[in-house]
């Protein structure tokens, strides 16, 4: 495998982890050495991989674009005029364009790899076979193998068309409609890597994430964080394999996987009565395997822009959710009467997602932990790979599903269909940013009704296929960089 490197500064990316919010440390590390000196002690490795995690937090990733963008393109949410600060319209009217969207994405993305590339590159000679031992430098490099393959997988969603298109119509494509993302192994302030393939990019985001199985310590837990959820441990590796394999159509590898996690008795489906509180706590429990911390003194915190703002009826409150999503709900089921809220006087006739209240540590503009990886995603993960073909000895698919209703105060399902499958996922992940990956894999369009489309101006209904389903590459990124080719289907790109 030939390596290739980002033409992003490794030295930018260190630099940044100087403004990390030490509420997400019991103990700050000190940031501002160089990065020769940072990188050449245990001490300084582990602070920066600490730093790695950092703009996950932002509101061009989790605690804004990636989940709101995507809701609003999938079909879930929908602007109006109630609260209309002029937010969340790109999305919702898919009007992309290279000159002036997802620039932030693409390099939030990149920076993370450089940091975790930062970190890999220079932990050989640090154990003294003491203080230091060989797993104390594994543990360190699993993390960050997860974080590239993680970053490289969240930007291949985005930039490339789905996998499983791909796979299927690969003959009939074009070059430039197989394309993924450069896949950075270590970052070099003068390379200009080109992109690699979609089935490419997914080898590699595998291939890292099978080596950070192997190689942490299977008791590992990051000391020294507020959140221990907030960080990698082997159970967040082998959920990110289901989901990715989910995604490849590798049914038994997912199930297997979703098997692993599941069958390890470290997390547990939250109930009915549970499920209210949990959304605007501190920590995660039960479900959460694996979250985005939000803490107001973080130094990535969104403030006005922070996905607690943003979904506030009281707040900005741009994105509403549809009249077709609330009605996919039973009246008793808890993620309908607790899972969103209307705005203090009931006045307006809409409803905003509650899945982000804040957690009280400032008012208005608030701050939520963002959940990435879930239990339940588990069970219904392993619920479709059976009905693709997974065997899992001693696992019936239609319990796997209706595990997921028997907790939320909802009827259970008669049959294991796909059609089941996509209501219970569309139900579960609403407004956690998933179901749009969901309908790319699954190769569905969107449809959208009148009354989901309130001030919409373009693109109420998008097909699939379409290159619509694969953004258009930053033109920054295009002018630096001579060697990216620019998706199809997008005016002055190159």
């Amino acid at each position: 495998m030939k390596k290739i490197s980002l033409y992003i500064l490794a030295t930018v990316a260190l630099v940044s982890l100087a403004s990390c919010g030490k509420d997400f440390l019991e103990k700050a590390p000190k940031l501002q050495q160089s990065t020769e000196i940072q990188l050449a002690t245990y001490d300084g490795l582990n602070s920066a991989t600490l730093g790695a995690y950092y703009y996950l937090s932002s509101t061009g990733w989790y605690t804004g674009d990636r989940v709101v963008e995507n809701e609003m393109r999938a079909g879930n949410g929908m602007k109006q005029a109630f609260k209309n600060s002029g937010r969340c319209t790109t999305g919702y009217n898919w009007q992309y364009t290279a000159d002036a969207t997802n620039t932030t994405m693409w390099a939030y993305c990149y920076y993370t790899v450089a940091m975790a590339n930062n970190v890999i590159d220079n932990l050989e000679g640090k154990a003294d076979g003491e203080t230091v031992t060989d797993q104390d430098l594994n543990n360190l490099k699993a993390e960050c193998l997860f974080l590239r393959a993680f970053a490289h997988f969240e930007n291949v969603l985005v930039f490339g068309q789905p996998y499983t298109y791909v796979k299927a119509n690969e003959a009939s494509l074009t070059d430039a409609q197989k394309l993924g993302v450069p896949y950075v192994y270590h970052t070099d302030a003068t390379a200009r890597p080109a992109r690699e393939t979609v089935l490419n990019t997914y080898d590699y985001i595998v291939k890292d994430l099978l080596e950070a199985e192997s190689i942490i310590d299977p008791k590992y837990v990051r000391s020294g964080v507020a959140d221990k959820l907030g960080t990698v441990n082997i159970y967040t590796i082998q959920a990110l394999l289901s989901r990715v394999y989910l995604y490849m159509g590798e049914w038994q590898k997912s199930a297997d996987y979703a098997t692993k996690v599941i069958d390890s008795g470290k997390f547990k489906m939250w109930t009915a009565k549970e499920w209210p509180d949990v959304w605007g706590a501190d920590l995660g429990s039960g479900e959460i395997i694996f979250e985005v911390y939000g803490k107001i003194s973080n130094g990535n915190n969104g403030s006005w822009d922070d996905i607690s703002y943003l979904t506030n009826p009281e707040g900005y409150g741009d994105p509403v959710a549809t009249p077709t999503l609330l009605g996919l709900y039973e009246a008793t089921d808890v993620r309908l009467t607790d899972g969103f809220r209307t705005d203090a006087k009931k006045e307006s006739g809409y409803f905003w997602t509650n899945k982000y209240p804040g957690k009280g540590d400032r008012s208005p503009n608030d701050v939520n932990n963002v959940p990435i990886l879930r239990l339940s995603e588990m069970y219904l993960n392993r619920a479709e790979a059976i009905l693709n073909g997974a065997v899992v000895a001693g696992v019936n698919g239609i319990d796997d599903l209706n595990m997921i209703p028997n907790n939320r105060g909802a009827s259970a399902y008669a049959v294991l269909n796909k059609t089941n499958i996509k209501l219970e996922r569309r139900k579960e992940f609403a407004w956690e940013g998933n179901y749009l990956n969901d309908l790319a894999r699954w190769g569905d369009g969107v449809t959208r009704p009148a009354t989901d489309f309130v001030l919409g101006t373009k693109n109420q209904n998008v097909e699939f296929p379409s290159y619509m389903w694969a953004l258009p590459i930053p033109k920054r990124e295009l002018d630096l960089n001579e060697n990216l080719v620019p998706n199809p289907g997008y005016a002055n790109t190159k």
